[in-house]
């Protein structure tokens, strides 16, 4: 009688286990994936940020076959917006809840969505995998592929595979790397590039890359206990470039770094150089990035002995928020290098 009793129970437990779906928390942040007109036909024009998670979480049903949701809303912004306290309220939330979930899905709009991915993949302290998505067309268009980026999204979030990763980025069927993804068109539902890891394909996901570079678990940024950032300015070069004016400007009014947005593999106008080689002096830190696409910027031994750090491969928006995260443990110049290498 006892061992039919085990062998019940054994069952019973084994089916319950089989049953059980993943953990999957939904923070919503606003963007165009909640964004609302009255045209069903304008994919322009419309207000971001209008709808609420649970509104998002409805429109697509079939969410609840991929994993057990949850959803709670951290912000409702245009993501053009988005602040350095909303980051950090969003990044301690994920560090609270990734203890108690298998999986973050965190909804963005596109505008600054990278950036976002990028701070998360330095700042957070677990290997579970944090899925950032959005849509370029608003939830009222006809064609809006908020709904399937979602369901992506989750799918992604929900799968054991995933976990390692660092921060991804879900959009049009791709997953893409925090560090890498970058925007590339204004209006395209095929908008993001760069960093792929693999796709999902009718909510099964496939990954053919991995990231190389350390994230999450493995940086040396806390946030724990920040309530602001340093701050940290991006300026362009470009010809007959007049921006040693803004330089001094920004530095004046409490700015602690640079990143330039060079020309070529980094080259900056001789006319701002000359100020910011007098603005190295007085404390400012200053990382060179470029204005192109893709490559790596070229600093000379001589910049860096003046004190000029390389942002490696890392476009403008993604060096700034590595040397704002680099400012708040640091302002050793040569470790600071150190970590545009590593990250």
């Amino acid at each position: 009688m006892r061992k039919l009793l085990l062998c019940i129970m054994a069952l019973f437990i084994g089916a319950n286990m089989a049953e059980a779906k993943p953990k999957v928390a939904i923070l919503a942040t606003g963007g165009t994936i909640a964004g609302s007109t009255d045209s069903k036909l304008a994919t322009t024009g419309y207000t971001a940020g209008v709808l609420g998670v649970e509104v998002l979480i409805q429109a697509v049903p079939e969410l609840k076959n991929l994993a057990d949701i949850t959803g709670e809303q951290i912000a409702n912004v245009d993501s053009s917006n988005m602040t350095d306290e909303i980051w950090l309220k969003l990044a301690k939330r994920c560090n609270e809840l990734l203890s108690k979930v298998d999986g973050i899905v965190i909804t963005h709009g596109t505008d600054t969505m990278e950036e976002t991915a990028y701070f998360l993949n330095l700042v957070l302290k677990s290997d579970k995998a944090v899925v950032l998505v959005g849509a370029m067309r608003p939830a009222t268009a006809i064609s809006a592929d908020g709904p399937k980026n979602l369901y992506n999204a989750v799918a992604l979030a929900a799968n054991p595979n995933a976990k390692g990763k660092g921060v991804m980025v879900a959009m049009n069927d791709k997953i893409l790397g925090a560090r890498d993804v970058q925007k590339t068109h204004t209006l395209n539902v095929n908008a993001f590039d760069f960093g792929n890891l693999g796709y999902i394909v009718d909510g099964k996901v496939f990954f053919n890359s991995t990231n190389l570079k350390a994230h999450t678990k493995k940086t040396d940024f806390d946030i724990s206990k920040l309530k602001t950032l340093p701050k940290v300015d991006i300026l362009y070069t470009y010809s007959n470039d007049g921006s040693g004016v803004a330089a001094k400007a920004l530095f004046e009014n409490g700015t602690k770094g640079l990143v330039i947005a060079g020309s070529g593999a980094g080259s900056i106008h001789t006319a701002q150089k000359e100020v910011l080689k007098d603005l190295l002096k007085k404390g400012l830190k200053v990382a060179v990035s470029s204005r192109v696409k893709s490559g790596f910027v070229a600093v000379g031994d001589e910049d860096k002995k003046i004190g000029f750090i390389s942002a490696q491969d890392l476009n403008p928006q993604k060096a700034r928020v590595l040397l704002m995260l680099a400012l708040t443990k640091t302002n050793d110049t040569k470790k600071i290098a150190e970590w545009f290498l590593k990250y």
